[in-house]
């Protein structure tokens, strides 16, 4: 009976741990990096397209998130994190690094440079979220794949 005990507390012990493995795994680190992208960039289309109000602050916090997150994000793309873990990344990303870090770059740029101009209004807003949705397109294009 002891024995069937511990065999069973082991078992729940090593499932709780499996997902504390993946969520350390540079996969899994990049996919939720670009969800608080996309969460940050969801609420600025929002105001853009008129589904909500403008708002100031939730404007610089959408972009201080994705400065925030074009500031690492290149640093979860070691080698050996091609495959794996349901990533999109495309072989691009570590045949043409420098132009993957350049694009990254680009990106944090914009998002610095619509953090400096603080938009008070949607004008304000639209100026700066334009750069950024053309950095995340041409970005996608060339650097990730889509999975069936």
């Amino acid at each position: 009976m002891k024995f069937r005990t511990l065999f069973a507390a082991a078992l729940i012990g090593a499932a709780g741990f499996a997902p504390a493995i993946a969520a350390d795994e540079p996969q899994v680190v990049r996919q939720e990096m670009m969800k608080k992208v996309g969460g940050a960039t969801g609420a600025m289309a929002k105001m853009v397209k008129g589904e909500s109000e403008f708002d100031a602050a939730a404007t610089l916090a959408a972009l201080t998130t994705i400065s925030e997150v074009a500031a690492t994000f290149g640093d979860y793309f070691p080698e050996g994190s091609e495959t794996g873990m349901e990533t999109e990344a495309a072989p691009a990303i570590w045949s043409d690094r420098a132009g993957f870090e350049a694009a990254i770059a680009k990106f944090k740029a914009d998002a610095d440079a619509g953090i400096a101009a603080a938009p008070a209004d949607l004008d304000g807003l639209k100026a700066a979220f334009g750069p950024l949705t053309k950095n995340c397109g041409t970005c996608h294009e060339t650097y990730r794949q889509k999975k069936s």
